[in-house]
């Protein structure tokens, strides 16, 4: 499963390697600025053929196609391009994901981005891994000194949660922020250091199964917004080094 995992990911790499700055159809889906290219379609018949062709029994589920369902409990759930935006657009932080879900549980996941070549991978009681190196979360406790991460969903101006507004209490408390444009990444740049939290509205499994399986092993914590146990079907993420954990979440709920 491994060996399948790693294959469907670099091959639909090399599809966005051989693209990459060049010129191909971008179209919009639900709004103007959730796109999908021809790249991503791309990517995804790559790895859905490698998998079919090594596991015909498991169920798929896809950005771009949705569900596949078989008759096996393992699910592979896939982001053939997370931050198609940036890949459009020529920024190279953007990757492929693919978690494997079993019985309910991630059980393995592979974040790769071709442009940088890092891989991050998991699978479930073994460590988080970038590239051949064992990651961790940071041991930060203070979070003044954090450095953090968020996304904002394509809906914005609409959303309920209203997700400028939290941002903006974290910017009035003069907490550095950084927006990468990719949920996956966000996710992985956490869990090897490089952020003590990420919190993010509206996202999908195919956006954090893998990731959240990386920065769990990595030593990280993963809750919802009122700090209940996460499920990629959630729709809103808080994943943190543990120790600020409680402290975002305050601010999330405007309790702070």
């Amino acid at each position: 499963m491994k060996k399948t995992l790693f294959l469907a990911a670099e091959e639909a790499g090399k599809i966005l390697l051989e693209n990459f700055n060049k010129d191909f159809i971008i179209e919009s889906k639900d709004t103007i600025s959730n796109l999908v290219t021809e790249i991503d379609k791309k990517s995804e018949s790559k790895i859905i053929e490698i998998i079919k062709n090594n596991f015909p029994d498991d169920s798929i589920l896809s950005e771009e196609i949705g569900s596949i369902d078989a008759s096996s409990n393992c699910k592979w759930i896939i982001d053939p391009i997370d931050g198609t935006i940036n890949y459009a657009h020529g920024i190279p932080l953007s990757c492929i994901s693919i978690g494997i879900e079993k019985s309910g549980e991630i059980i393995m996941g592979l974040v790769y981005n071709p442009m940088s070549g890092e891989k991050f991978f998991a699978e479930k009681g073994k460590g988080a891994y970038l590239n051949e190196n064992k990651i961790s979360v940071t041991k930060e406790n203070n979070l003044r000194k954090a450095l953090l991460v968020t996304g904002f969903p394509y809906d914005s101006s609409r959303n309920p949660n209203k997700p400028v507004d939290v941002f903006g209490r974290f910017v009035m408390l003069d907490i550095p922020i950084r927006r990468l444009g990719s949920a996956a990444l966000d996710l992985c740049w956490t869990a090897c250091g490089r952020f003590d939290g990420f919190w993010e509205y509206n996202l999908n499994a195919w956006d954090t199964a893998a990731g959240f399986l990386i920065l769990k092993e990595a030593g990280g914590l993963v809750t919802d917004f009122l700090g209940k146990e996460y499920s990629v079907y959630n729709k809103e993420i808080l994943a943190t080094n543990g120790l600020l954990h409680e402290d975002i979440l305050k601010i999330i709920q405007n309790k702070e």
